[in-house]
């Protein structure tokens, strides 16, 4: 009886650890984009989607997850959106909170000039130094529709 109540125990909190929303670590130099296939290896600009089931997507640019987003995604479906900080290469930020530049002197991995910031602060310091024009998510959502 007590190796069949530790197996249960067992089999439920391996259970619970598969069913768990979290991000996936972006393997750079492998992982492959969700949306455009191409291999992820610019750590400023990729980003990532997490299911409420758990299933990560990871992409290459933050246009890539939009696009993705926006055509095939149910955005009900969608517990966390997360893209790499600008100034913090690799560092994970909420993609709703965050700030966006587009800047014709920052180039992305598929062309759209996009980069995010955790903070605005530092958006608005990098556009006064590249030039560009400041968005919001939301802004972000409509433009690459």
């Amino acid at each position: 009886m007590k190796i069949k109540t530790a197996f249960v125990i067992l089999l439920l909190a391996a259970l619970m650890a598969a069913c768990t929303v979290e991000p996936q670590p972006i393997e750079y130099g492998s992982d492959a984009c969700a949306f455009c296939q191409m291999t992820i290896v610019d750590r400023q600009h990729a980003a990532e989607m997490v299911t409420k089931k758990g299933k990560a997507y990871k992409y290459d640019a933050i246009e890539c997850m939009v696009r993705d987003l926006n055509r095939n995604r149910d955005l009900s479906q969608v517990e966390l959106l997360l893209i790499t900080d600008f100034a913090q290469a690799g560092k994970f930020t909420d993609a709703k909170t965050a700030a966006y530049l587009i800047s014709e002197n920052i180039p992305s991995p598929m062309g759209a000039n996009l980069s995010g910031f955790k903070e605005k602060s530092e958006a608005e310091r990098v556009k006064n130094q590249e030039g560009g024009e400041l968005f919001t998510w939301n802004q972000v959502l409509d433009r690459f529709k």
